[in-house]
This record gives C-alpha cells, sequence and structure tokens, in this order.
C-alpha cells in the first residue's frame, strides 16, 4: 500500500504517494525526473547517489523515500539553481580538471558542500575524510582534492 509523502527537493515541495520499500534515490530519479543523482552501487559503497537532507549528505540509495517525509533535499540540481551561474564547487570541478566521465560529480559535490557548510579552509586529509565514501574511477582523486579546496576559498570570498 503507497504512503503519501511530502518532499521539499532543491526549494520545491512534491506531494507524492509511494510504496514504502522504494529508495529515495529511486523517487528522486524515476518519479521527479531528478536524474543528477546518480545510483552506482545500490549498497551505499560509492557514494554516487549522494544527496543531502536537512544538510546533511546521505546515501540515496539507502534512504528509503518515507523516511525522507517532510524532510529538505538538496540535490546537485539544486546547488546552482537559478540554471544561470554554477554554485563555485561546480566552477572550481570544472577549472581544476575533477571531472572526467561525470559519473561521480554530483555525489563528490555534495560531499564538498556538506564539508565546505562546516569549514570553508579544510586540510587535505580533511578534504580526503570527507570523500571517503565516495569513489572516482576516472581521474584519481588530486584533482578533486584541489577542486574542493578552491571551492572552499571562492566560497569564503562571497562571504
Amino acid at each position: 500500500m503507497k504512503q503519501e509523502i511530502s518532499l521539499k527537493v532543491n526549494g520545491d515541495i512534491y506531494d507524492l504517494y509511494v510504496e514504502p520499500w522504494r529508495t529515495l534515490n529511486e523517487v528522486l530519479r524515476e518519479d521527479l525526473n531528478l536524474t543528477g543523482t546518480k545510483l552506482g552501487c545500490g549498497s551505499g559503497d560509492c557514494g554516487a547517489c549522494t544527496v543531502m537532507i536537512d544538510g546533511k549528505s546521505v546515501s540515496s540509495c539507502l534512504t528509503l523515500a518515507v523516511e525522507a517525509d517532510g524532510k529538505e533535499i538538496l540535490t546537485v540540481e539544486g546547488l546552482a539553481p537559478s540554471g544561470e551561474e554554477l554554485h563555485p564547487i561546480q566552477d572550481a570541478f570544472i577549472e581544476k580538471g575533477a571531472i572526467q566521465c561525470g559519473f561521480c560529480t554530483p555525489g563528490m559535490e555534495l560531499s564538498a558542500l556538506n564539508l565546505l557548510n562546516s569549514n570553508l579552509d579544510p586540510n587535505e586529509k580533511e578534504i580526503r575524510h570527507a570523500i571517503s565514501g565516495n569513489l572516482c574511477r576516472c581521474t584519481g582523486y588530486n584533482k578533486i582534492v584541489d577542486a574542493i579546496a578552491d571551492a572552499g576559498q571562492r566560497m569564503k570570498s562571497q562571504q
């Protein structure tokens, strides 16, 4: 039996009926067409499905949609809501060459945001710890670490 839930995703409110066993990842991708959130391993090991719920990063493949009822969710599509200007994290990923195939990028960027929301000047060790749940099979991690450090400085200068 479907349950009614209400999600606030990237600032928009969605009232949905979902089967209680569906994951947040499935609802975001299949019902709301927010396909920026990827499904990689489906077991929380790769971080490709990372989204933020009430300001904390979570694996959307391990989170039931009904658990997110009434919560505020940020996906990669919500990082730059205007569509005209990229978020400093997105700019830094592009400029530092931290994107190759791009599959891991949405999860990496949201894990970076989770870190930078509490620390705009993280050291390399803190950055590597923050993205330790995110796997990248293309670029290696040095460019991603550089991009996150750069994004922190960009966000700091905007304050």
